[in-house]
């Protein structure tokens, strides 16, 4: 799909009601969407808090023509009107008063649809791709950052602000907003808090939660009770409902992913390698299992994997080796 979209994030450019709002709901929404665009798209929405509440408007409205396109009222009245405009007698006295009668039948359904629906939600993905980081601003100024090959869901409203992880690993500096909790949902749990910055990691069934600042509350669907983070603090849970006692959270290895860093502190080698592998698609693999056990510390680049196997060869003994286009494989340098 060919959609033009805007290339000036210019305050004085035109207003956000000249369609510019409604093209990006289309790319958006489009899985050609790159990377380039999406960044562009968040200048374009920081420029003016018009541009904001324009595609919001937008968003809407894409949002109800969806959920109104299975209509069979809606489906029928529309082919009325269609057949009857597209007949030569549409001008007689007769097709005045059907054409509008078919008229008042799409508005009603549209009324009834809208009648039908509970209070409006705001519902906005996002997503990351392998590689990728992305910071964004949501509606209510809260500050996000995707890690690589994320997903999220953020549903608000006037009464709640819900964001629901669908994978990956994401940081959120909570807006401040008493009227509206903010909760997230990640597998069976929920994290609940007003005005924090905490961190959140989803890999399949395993959550993990981490708070940097503030104050954050816990619960497991699935479990008897929940638990209190304090800064500095982490806690995992699983889908079987097993919720683990907060232990402590390295605050420096913890800020480092959001600034484009991952820093090991005697971490294993296999742990290691599956940090790396999140942001390529080329995997690094051990030909010897037990070379995972090997422990290292470092400060590495994401997604430099050059300079983490230039490491491990001099600091560790250990030769890389391409295996295929997609996977290096690391042994023993036995020299």
């Amino acid at each position: 799909m060919n959609t033009t979209l805007p290339t000036s994030t210019n305050a004085n450019a035109p207003g956000p009601h000249d369609g510019r709002a409604e093209a990006w709901v289309a790319r958006l929404d489009s899985p050609e969407c790159t990377p380039h665009e999406r960044a562009e798209f968040e200048r374009w929405l920081d420029a003016s808090p018009a541009h904001v509440a324009a595609y919001v408007a937008a968003e809407r409205a894409h949002q109800a023509a969806a959920q109104l396109a299975g209509d069979e009222m809606l489906q029928a009245a529309a082919r009325i009107a269609w057949r009857q405009t597209g007949r030569e007698r549409a001008r007689s006295r007769w097709w005045a008063p059907a054409a509008m009668a078919a008229s008042l039948l799409v508005a009603t359904v549209v009324g009834v649809g809208w009648l039908r629906s509970p209070a409006p939600v705001e519902s906005l993905r996002y997503a990351t791709q392998v590689g990728e980081q992305r910071s964004l601003r949501l509606a209510d100024g809260t500050q996000v950052m995707l890690d690589t090959d994320t997903a999220i869901l953020a549903r608000f409203s006037g009464e709640r602000r819900e964001i629901e992880v669908d994978r990956g690993r994401v940081q959120f500096q909570v807006a401040a907003d008493p009227a509206r909790p903010f909760s997230v949902i990640a597998g069976t749990g929920t994290i609940r808090d007003i005005g924090t910055t905490f961190q959140v990691l989803k890999n399949g069934s395993e959550v993990n939660v981490g708070l940097i600042e503030g104050e954050v509350q816990v619960s497991n669907g699935l479990a008897q009770a929940g638990s209190t983070l304090r800064p500095g603090q982490q806690l995992s849970y699983d889908h079987s409902g097993r919720m683990t006692p907060p232990e402590p959270l390295d605050l420096s290895v913890a800020e480092s992913w959001p600034s484009g860093d991952l820093v090991f502190k005697n971490r294993r080698l296999d742990a290691l390698l599956t940090e790396m592998n999140r942001y390529s698609a080329t995997k690094l693999r051990l030909a010897d299992p037990n070379l995972g056990k090997i422990t290292v510390s470092g400060v590495f680049h994401i997604g430099d994997q050059a300079a983490l196997l230039e490491a491990l060869e001099q600091g560790w003994s250990l030769k890389a080796e391409r295996a295929a286009d997609d996977e290096i494989v690391l042994h023993r340098n036995p020299g």
